[in-house]
């Protein structure tokens, strides 16, 4: 199998390690939620090498994430977890952090739910979540290119679209997670952080 490749990852991974050193520095553990290749779980172990990092995703892509793992030699990133976050139990553990990135607006609003409670369960006291991805604001998607790309995911299964950001912040405070930072990110996307309470 050829190693998989996400040119996405490439582009935006030092934006978001710039949040995470900042936010993250004391912290010891992250628990990501959908390492699709495995690339950010490889380069931000890499660069925050005081950070154990778990990665999980979906069984079929479990191939992908072990290639960049095993190349990558680090000591500091676990072996996926098999977590679909609607259908698996959750690992009981507990962690300073969890990070997902592009996957709210690629699940189903029930399965995006899951993922919220399942975040905040897995987080210590004043534990941060982050969210990255497209986001939409008081109903109103821009520029052109994400409503394009909402209406491609639209199209390909309704159930899917670039979430609004209230409803999200909604959930989280559910959760008993509230809003720490909202960052602007490279093309078009935010890097949403909430801390537990």
């Amino acid at each position: 199998m050829v190693k998989p490749f996400s040119a996405a990852c490439e582009n935006n991974r030092e934006a978001i390690g710039s949040v995470l050193k900042k936010l993250l520095f004391k912290a010891k553990s992250v628990f990501e939620i959908g390492s699709g290749t495995g690339q950010h779980a490889v380069w931000f172990a890499e660069n925050l090498p005081h950070l154990q990092w778990y990665t999980s995703d979906r069984r079929d892509n479990h191939t992908g994430i072990n290639q960049w793992l095993e190349e990558s030699g680090l000591e500091n990133v676990q072996p996926p977890i098999t977590l679909d976050v609607a259908k698996d139990i959750w690992p009981t553990i507990t962690v300073d952090a969890v990070f997902s990135s592009n996957t709210a607006h690629i699940m189903a609003w029930p399965d995006v739910q899951c993922m919220f409670r399942g975040a905040s369960a897995l987080l210590a006291a004043d534990g941060l979540f982050f969210l990255y991805g497209p986001m939409q604001y008081g109903g109103v998607i821009t520029p052109q290119s994400n409503r394009d790309f909402n209406d491609h995911l639209k199209k390909t299964n309704p159930a899917q679209g670039i979430r609004e950001f209230d409803d999200l912040d909604q959930l989280a405070k559910s959760q008993n997670m509230y809003l720490l930072e909202d960052n602007a990110m490279p093309a078009n996307n935010q890097l949403l952080v909430w801390k537990k309470q």
